[in-house]
């Protein structure tokens, strides 16, 4: 079945990958997410485009039970904060959970693409996820 990105700017969709696109100010020496053109940390516009790490830690979650204004994708859902430590920046995302039991704080996460809706031909809507990485 066809798929695209929510967002092409922020997440890629590769074959069997998908990647998240952020920004660097060499200014700062921080990254950010989603890019933007100037630094939101210091404002200055020497933003540079990187693709960041599909690995982290949980760093918070929920069960997202009642669907959102406008929203029309499946529910329930996991949303939270994943922590990316090579970058020291926090991402917030769906949680693909499937025992919210089975899942902790610190937990180490993987970068996935989740479905979110469908367009009128049927294409998949598809944004980032986190997952928790099974040992």
């Amino acid at each position: 079945m066809p798929r695209r990105s929510i967002e092409p700017n922020a997440f890629e969709l590769r074959d069997s990958t998908c990647a998240l696109h952020g920004g660097y100010s060499p200014t700062s020496q921080k990254f950010h997410f989603p890019r933007q053109p100037v630094c939101p940390y210091t404002g200055v516009d020497d933003v540079v485009p990187v693709e960041l790490s599909a690995n982290g830690a949980l760093w918070g979650w929920t069960v997202v039970t009642s669907a959102p204004p406008g929203y029309v994708g499946p529910v329930p859902f996991g949303f939270g904060v994943v922590e990316l430590a090579q970058e020291q920046l926090r991402i917030v995302s769906r949680i693909q959970i499937d025992d919210p039991g089975a899942v902790q704080f610190g937990d180490p996460m993987e970068l996935c693409a989740d479905v979110v809706g469908h367009d009128d031909d049927g294409t998949d809507v598809v944004t980032w996820a986190f997952r928790r990485v099974d040992s």
